[in-house]
């Protein structure tokens, strides 16, 4: 029996291969009851960036005539907002789509799209080679659904994955989607210009853009007057956002758009998502220093600890930078700042030498948590290109394991130094597990289980911690 897998939530108990497999999560639409006409359906796949396109969607869609529903069967337009990051994750949407196949058969009249990551790269085969859908839009071609979905209903095709240099849905209001009314994304960019070789995001996301400053402050400010308590700044590289207005006297770095947000209000928790080694700065750690609504975590995907894969994976950084980068997030913000990281284990001609370099920085970091994964080729990017996916399955899966079981015995400790502390959580709901007791988080991002009593979802509440698992804290409410 394999140990189970972390990631940035929870512990999964599933193996690897079935982790891999599920290892996007799913969201799907919720009922909206305003009287339109027809009926969207959205399933959402893989990152936060995805699930922030799919309220948008939701918005520019809504004014389109479309009401959101959660029963599939309602559903007069089903969409699907893909993810192309994994082999499994295009698997998993595959066999979604025929199952559609089979519904739409008996419902001749429901249409079918898909948006998001896979759009861009599959759409000849989606739409003409395999006709599985009836649309197909990329990420920067959102606007556009409303003339798309009139091209389908009077007996076309309809496509539009063209890439924008420009687009960032600035002005767009998001309707949120599976929110529990406490914590929202706000996508302050769009797109990436980092050529990692694995990744297939710059050429399904186009060229980096950001959006403008004002319009970001703007949205968390409606957020906070809707009763909001978190936002979650997002974008592929939130480090290397940068923003100049029109007339040029305007410029706003990362550091200092996570402050105008810091500034909103104290009661509001302010993380983000997603940080690049090479580009994270001191200026960002003391602007989270500075404030104490901005969380204490950071997200910094290493990939590799060996130096030479980080080369080959293009990744503009070796390992002692990404140290001296640890070494700056514990200098300036204190060995309780949570780190979480990504790996991949086996990439192409990784040796065992180089496999236990990856160990190392594991042992030299101590994460929080992880995301784990085998490396799998993708079509089109560098890697697949110019280098041999040469190490065999049994290899990469060995690889895994023992970074996964090295990560696990971490997160318990890291756990373990909370046991007997007293932290700060904002409660999101009941846990899964009992109506009795309520989970939330701490500015760590680690899950806090307490007993119900008489506190309620967007309570802030300081729980002396108990107890705790590998991935779950436990604790009592200090009254």
């Amino acid at each position: 029996m394999h140990a189970p897998i972390l990631d940035l939530d929870f512990i999964d108990s599933r193996t690897p291969d079935e982790a891999a497999a599920a290892s996007c999560d799913t969201k799907v639409s919720v009922d909206t009851f305003t009287g339109r006409q027809r009926k969207l359906y959205i399933e959402s796949y893989g990152c936060q960036m995805n699930f922030s396109d799919s309220e948008i969607v939701s918005s520019i869609l809504f004014e389109a005539g479309f009401d959101t529903t959660s029963d599939l069967k309602q559903a007069d337009l089903v969409l699907l907002n893909t993810c192309s990051i994994r082999e499994k994750a295009e698997t998993t949407v595959r066999h979604r789509l025929l199952q559609l196949q089979h519904m739409k058969k008996k419902r001749p009249g429901m249409m079918v799209g898909v948006l998001g990551c896979m759009a861009e790269r599959l759409k000849k085969n989606l739409l003409e080679e395999e006709k599985m859908v009836d649309l197909v839009v990329g990420p920067d071609a959102y606007r556009d659904l409303p003339s798309l979905i009139n091209e389908v209903d009077s007996g076309q095709k309809a496509v539009n994955v063209l890439l924008s240099r420009e687009e960032t849905y600035a002005d767009i209001n998001p309707i949120r989607l599976n929110s529990n009314g406490v914590s929202a994304f706000v996508s302050i960019m769009r797109g990436c210009d980092n050529m990692c070789s694995f990744c297939v995001v710059p050429f399904t996301r186009g060229r980096e853009r950001s959006r403008d400053a004002h319009s970001v402050v703007r949205e968390a400010e409606e957020l906070v007057k809707n009763g909001y308590k978190e936002v979650t700044l997002l974008g592929q590289n939130v480090d290397s956002y940068k923003w100049t207005s029109e007339d040029g006297a305007e410029h706003v770095n990362f550091a200092q758009l996570l402050e105008r947000v810091a500034l909103i209000s104290p009661d509001l928790r302010v993380r983000f998502s997603t940080s690049h080694p090479k580009d994270i700065t001191d200026e960002v750690l003391y602007t989270m220093k500075k404030y104490d609504n901005i969380c204490k975590y950071i997200h910094l995907p290493a990939q590799s600890g060996n130096s030479r894969i980080l080369d080959l994976m293009n990744r503009t950084y070796d390992r002692a930078w990404y140290i001296a980068r640890v070494d700056a997030i514990r200098n300036i913000l204190g060995e309780e700042c949570a780190i979480s990281t990504d790996m991949i284990s086996g990439f192409c001609s990784e040796t065992e030498e180089e496999h236990q370099d990856t160990l190392t920085l594991i042992d030299y970091v101590q994460y929080d948590y992880a995301y784990m994964f085998f490396y799998s080729e993708r079509p089109g990017t560098l890697a697949a290109r110019k280098l041999e996916d040469d190490i065999p399955l049994e290899v990469k899966k060995r690889r895994l394991q023992e970074v996964i079981d090295l990560q696990r015995s971490y997160s318990l400790i890291r756990n373990e130094k909370t046991v007997g502390t007293v932290q700060k959580v904002l409660l999101e709901g009941f846990s899964k597990r009992s109506q009795d007791m309520l989970s939330g988080r701490d500015d760590k991002n680690r899950m806090v289980i307490i007993p119900k009593m008489d506190f309620q979802k967007g309570d802030y509440v300081n729980v002396l911690i108990t107890g705790c698992s590998v991935g779950t804290l436990f604790g009592e409410p200090i009254l």
